[in-house]
């Protein structure tokens, strides 16, 4: 049986001196190659988890359980040696993409040096990846790499981003709502392109999402979470259609009911 790359196990996450746990025996596997939806409502836990894993929780928050990934507990792990996994190891993009790029300083260099800081690659080298991802983003790669954050659009911002990221081809992918500033030809133009580095380099990816249509369609596995808890795990078909808590019950109701031999909607559906 494959050994999951990442494994999250019986996470706890109390903030300062309140009795309430923010999550609670929160438990998670992702093996190499494998998309796994992490889906629920806002304010549910999801984002605290991949947080969590990057070690970007304040002090204030004690947190207990192990995050192994290849071997090593992440949470007891020495900040120096956790911090060099992040990037090309473990990548998180983030749902707030407003603060992937300094504003004073072009795109295409910011992209550059974080490329040459992460892989043994000369800039001329560097350039040419950079440019590659953000034309697989479907952007204008030249403009958007002579350009200054502010000169963009919010959407395309949020995709030079996402490029600068897949450009590392990390060993694990943490998706944070990714695809809730772009319309739906450009998600699906971006998931499109994760799914091709899943495929080119075997990465692991953790997808969070409220996007139920998104997470039937684009992942193996689902785990839903509530109000700090993972309550069901299981094939997306399962999750669809043979869920046993009440509360997925509840979400897989967001969805309107299809008649028969109709595909599902590609329209988001929020469960905020």
């Amino acid at each position: 049986m494959t050994q999951p790359i990442i494994s999250i196990q019986h996470l706890n996450i109390v903030n300062g001196g309140t009795a309430n746990p923010l999550l609670k025996n929160v438990s998670i596997n992702v093996k190499k190659g494998e998309i796994v939806g992490l889906i629920g409502e806002s304010g549910s836990g999801k984002s605290l988890t991949a947080k969590a894993i990057m070690g970007l929780l304040p002090s204030t928050m004690k947190v207990t359980g192990r995050i192994t990934y290849k071997g090593n507990d992440l949470l007891t792990l020495p900040s120096k040696e956790h911090r060099k996994l992040l990037g090309k190891e473990i990548a998180m993009i983030f749902q707030d993409y407003r603060g992937s790029f300094t504003p004073f300083i072009k795109v295409g260099k910011q992209i550059l040096e974080t490329i040459c800081t992460h892989q043994p690659v000369g800039k001329k080298e560097g350039k040419t990846i950079a440019l590659t991802v953000l034309e697989k983003m479907g952007l204008d790669a030249e403009r958007v790499y002579r350009s200054y954050p502010f000169e963009l659009s919010g959407g395309q911002v949020q995709r030079a981003s996402i490029a600068m990221i897949l450009a590392l081809k990390p060993s694990v992918l943490i998706c944070d709502e990714i695809t809730t500033a772009l319309d739906v030809m450009n998600g699906e133009r971006v998931l499109d392109y994760i799914e091709k580095v899943r495929n080119e380099t075997g990465c692991a990816v953790l997808m969070i999402t409220h996007d139920l249509t998104l997470a039937y369609k684009r992942t193996d596995r689902i785990y839903v979470m509530h109000q700090g808890d993972i309550v069901e795990e299981g094939l997306p078909e399962q999750i669809r259609c043979h869920h046993q808590h009440p509360y997925t019950k509840k979400l897989c109701s967001c969805l309107l009911s299809l008649p028969e031999n109709q595909s599902l909607p590609q329209a988001k559906v929020s469960m905020l």
